[in-house]
C-alpha cells in the first residue's frame, strides 16, 4: 500500500543545552497552535487523516451497546437522595433528585442548559440538609469549572455564577448558610503562565459577594498545591488537606468548630511533611476513623479521638492485608452489634468485607454480581442499616446494588436504564514476568467460543498515579471481541492495583518498569499463541499516551499499529504547558541533572531515529485540553512522518471543542469508532 505524502513540516536547527546535554526540538514551532503555520499544518493532517482512515466501521455497534446507559449511587440528605442517570437517547447523564413519596424530578440536564452537547455537569454536592445543591459546570471540554447553588424544591438558581473552581471540593456547614471552596487566585495577581494555579481554601456565605470570602488556607504555600476541604455531619469539625500536585502524599489539618469560628478556624497538625497519605471520617459515635497508607502500602483503617488525632494515637481498626489494597469503607450503625464495611480490590477485582465496628472482627462478606469493580460504598448520613455501592464488569453495564445488613443480602436497587444484548465473552486473569522478574497480572476478554489460533488483539494499559485498571463495562472492548478480536488489559507497575509500592515502583526513576511490564504483557501475549506482532495493536491514553508512545520508539518491532490519545511525549519540556507542572511528584522535573537523565531517557519524541519502520499510529487529541496540550502529539506525529519507512500510515485526528474528559455520546461514539477502525486494518482484523 503506498502512503500518501505527509505534509511539508519544516525541520529546525533547535537545540537547547540542559545541565551540559544537547536536546534537540526540530518541531518547537509546533508548540504554537495559532500561528498561521501550525494552523495550516493541522488543516492538511485533518485532510489526510479523512483521505487515510478509510470507512468508519464499528460506529453503530457500539452506539448500540452504549444504549444501555447508565446510573450512579445515591446520595442521601434527610428524607431525599440523589443520583444520575443516562438513558438509551441521552448525550449526558442528567442529575435528579427523588422526593420522600418516590417523585423524581431532574436538576440538571446539560442538554437543557446547552442543546450543542458541549456543556459538562463536572461536580455535584447537595447540602447536608438537602435544600441546597452546589454544581460545577464547564463548556467545549476545558474542565474550567463554574460554580452555582440551586434551590432543590423551586429548580431556581440561588447564586453563580463563581468562576475558578476547577476541582473544587464544596464542603457544606450545616444549615446550608456557607460552605468551604476551594477557588485560584485571579490571573491579575499571578504570572501569566501560572493562571492554573495558586488555589486557596475560603468561606463562603450563600447570596453573598465573592468579594467577601474569606481566605482560610493556603497563603504562602506551593503554587501547584490541591486542596481538600470537609465538615463533619454534625458541623463540629472541619478537616483541610494539601497535596503538592499529584503526589501521593498529603498534609492534613483539623479545627474543632466548637471552639473557634468557621472564618478563624484554628486549624492543628494532623500530619505534615510524611510521605504518606491520610484521609478522616468523623464518626456518628465521636470517633475519629483514619484510612492512610502510613506504615501500609496497601492501606489500613486506624481509629482515634478526634480531639486528640496525632499519629501516635491511632489505633488499627482494619489492619494492611497483604495481598488487597483497602480503598473504601461505610459504617452501618442501626444494628444490635454495629458494623464498617470495607471495600477492596484484590488484583484489580473488587471486594466487601464485614467487620464489627467496635473491634474489627470479620463477621462476614457482602455478596457482590461479579468478579467487577465495586465504586462509591454509601451510607444514609444519619445512619443505617443499609448500604448501596456502583457495581460493573466486562459484560454488565453499571448498576447500583443495596446491600441489607439486617438480612446479609445484596439485591439490585437500579439498572442502567437500556436493555442491550451483550455479546457472550470469556474474561480470564493471566500471571506473567517483566524483564527484572516482577509478577504482573493481565485481563484477557476474548470471543467465548474460543477456538485457537492467533487473533488480531488490543493491549491497553496505564501504569501511573496510582491509577487501576479494574473490570469495566466498554461498548468499544465488547464490538473489537464480538468482531473476533481479543482486548488485553495489564496491571502495570505505576498503578495502584498492588497497593503504593506497586504504584511507586513506576514513578520517578522507576518508569522504566511501566514500560518493560508493558512490553513483557506483548511477549507473553505472542508466547501463548494469544496474537502474534503482525496482529498486535496497542492502546493507551494521557499518561498511558506516554506508554504507548514510549513502546513504539522502544520496541517498534513488537507492534504493529499504535493509537496515542492525549498524550505527553516530550517529557523534557512537558512541566511548562497545561497542568505540567503538578506532574513532577510522578515523572520528575528537568530543573534537576539526575531526574533530567531519566525522562531525556525514555521521551518519546527525543527517541525518534531515521528509517525505522515504525507501526500504524493513530494520535488523537482534543484542541480544548487544558490538562495535556496537545503540542504533544502534534511533535511526535511530525518526527514520525518524517523518520518512518515502510507503507505503515501515521495519522493525526485533531478535534476541536472537547477535552481530556467528559463527553457527549455521539462524541465518545465517534472516537470509539475512528480508533477501533484503525486499529483493524492495521492488525487484520
Amino acid at each position: 500500500m503506498k502512503l500518501e505524502p505527509y505534509p511539508t513540516a519544516r525541520r529546525e536547527a533547535t537545540v537547547d543545552t540542559l545541565h551540559g546535554t544537547p536536546v534537540p526540538d526540530p518541531y518547537r514551532w509546533l508548540e504554537d497552535p495559532d500561528s498561521p503555520e501550525t494552523k495550516g499544518w493541522l488543516l492538511e493532517q485533518a485532510e489526510l487523516f479523512s483521505r487515510g482512515s478509510g470507512p468508519q466501521r464499528f460506529k453503530s455497534r457500539i452506539a448500540e451497546l452504549l444504549r444501555s446507559g447508565s446510573v450512579g449511587a445515591p446520595a442521601w440528605r434527610g428524607g431525599r437522595h440523589f443520583f444520575s442517570r443516562r438513558t438509551p437517547d441521552q448525550e449526558h447523564a442528567v442529575y435528579y433528585v427523588v422526593e420522600p413519596d418516590g417523585t423524581e424530578r431532574a436538576l440538571i440536564d446539560p442538554m437543557e442548559i446547552d442543546p450543542s452537547g458541549l456543556t459538562t455537569l463536572d461536580a455535584v454536592q447537595p447540602d447536608k440538609e438537602g435544600r441546597l445543591l452546589a454544581y460545577q459546570i464547564s463548556v467545549g471540554g476545558n474542565e474550567e469549572s463554574i460554580l452555582y447553588v440551586m434551590d432543590v424544591t423551586t429548580g431556581e438558581r440561588v447564586e453563580g455564577p463563581i468562576d475558578r473552581c476547577r476541582y473544587s471540593p464544596i464542603a457544606w456547614l450545616p444549615g446550608g448558610e456557607a460552605y468551604f471552596y476551594v477557588r485560584r487566585l485571579p490571573s491579575t495577581e499571578v504570572p501569566e503562565n501560572e493562571t492554573q494555579f495558586h488555589r486557596r481554601v475560603y468561606l463562603h456565605r450563600v447570596g453573598t459577594s465573592t468579594e467577601d470570602d474569606v481566605m482560610i488556607f493556603g497563603q504562602g504555600l506551593k503554587m501547584t498545591n490541591y486542596y481538600g476541604v470537609s465538615v463533619s455531619r454534625d458541623g463540629r469539625w472541619l478537616q483541610v488537606s494539601a497535596h503538592e500536585g499529584t503526589a501521593p502524599r498529603n498534609d492534613l489539618w483539623v479545627a474543632d468548630l466548637a471552639a473557634s469560628p468557621a472564618d478563624r478556624p484554628d486549624l492543628r497538625v494532623v500530619q505534615e511533611g510524611v510521605d504518606a497519605q491520610a484521609g478522616l471520617v468523623f464518626g456518628r459515635d465521636g470517633r475519629l476513623y483514619v484510612h492512610t497508607d502510613r506504615d501500609a502500602s496497601r492501606a489500613r483503617v486506624c481509629v482515634t479521638d478526634p480531639a486528640e488525632p496525632g499519629f501516635e494515637t491511632w489505633r488499627d481498626l482494619i489492619p494492611e492485608d497483604p495481598e488487597a489494597v483497602l480503598n473504601d469503607f461505610a459504617i452501618l450503625d442501626d444494628l444490635e452489634r454495629p458494623v464498617i464495611l470495607v471495600g477492596w480490590t484484590r488484583h484489580a477485582i473488587s471486594e466487601i468485607t464485614v467487620h464489627d465496628l467496635e473491634t474489627g472482627e470479620r463477621v462476614g462478606e457482602v455478596p457482590t454480581p461479579g468478579l467487577g469493580s465495586v465504586g462509591s460504598l454509601s451510607e444514609r448520613p444519619e445512619g443505617g442499616y443499609e448500604a448501596w455501592f456502583a457495581y460493573t464488569d466486562n459484560t454488565r453495564p453499571p448498576s447500583v446494588q443495596r446491600y441489607d445488613a439486617r438480612t446479609g443480602e445484596t439485591t439490585l436497587w437500579a439498572a442502567s436504564p437500556g436493555a442491550v444484548e451483550v455479546p457472550p465473552v470469556r474474561t480470564s486473569q493471566v500471571v506473567y514476568q517483566s524483564k527484572d522478574g516482577t509478577d504482573v497480572r493481565m485481563l484477557i476478554i476474548s470471543p467465548a467460543d474460543d477456538t485457537p489460533g492467533p487473533r488480531p488483539t488490543i493491549l491497553y494499559g496505564y501504569g501511573g498515579f496510582g491509577l487501576s485498571m479494574t473490570p469495566g463495562y466498554s461498548a468499544s472492548i465488547l464490538t473489537w471481541v464480538e468482531a473476533g478480536g481479543v482486548y488485553a488489559i495489564a496491571n502495570l507497575r505505576g498503578g495502584g492495583e498492588e497497593g503504593e509500592e506497586w504504584h511507586r515502583a513506576g514513578m520517578l526513576g522507576n518508569k522504566q518498569n511501566v514500560f518493560d511490564d508493558f512490553h513483557a504483557a506483548a511477549e507473553h501475549l505472542i508466547a501463548t499463541g494469544v496474537t502474534t506482532p503482525e496482529q498486535l495493536g496497542i492502546s493507551g491514553g494521557s499518561n498511558g499516551g506516554l506508554l504507548v508512545g514510549a513502546a513504539l520508539t522502544q520496541r517498534p518491532e513488537l507492534y504493529a499499529a499504535v493509537v496515542c490519545s492525549a498524550p505527553l511525549l516530550d517529557m523534557v519540556r512537558y512541566e511548562q504547558f497545561g497542568l505540567g507542572a503538578t506532574w513532577n511528584v510522578e515523572y520528575g522535573t528537568v530543573e534537576d541533572p539526575e531526574q533530567f537523565g531519566w525522562l531525556l531517557g525514555y521521551s518519546p519524541y527525543h527517541h525518534v531515529q531515521e528509517s525505522v519502520n515504525y507501526p500504524a499510529t493513530l494520535f488523537t487529541v482534543f484542541q480544548s485540553d487544558t490538562r495535556v496540550h496537545p503540542l504533544h502529539a502534534w511533535k511526535l506525529c511530525a518526527a514520525l512522518q518524517h523518520s518512518s519507512t515502510g507503507d505503515r500510515p501515521v495519522l493525526l485526528r485533531n478535534e476541536t471543542e472537547v477535552g481530556h474528559g467528559a463527553r457527549s455520546v455521539s462524541r465518545s461514539v465517534d472516537l470509539s469508532a475512528d480508533t477501533l477502525t484503525f486499529l483493524a486494518r492495521h492488525t487484520g482484523l
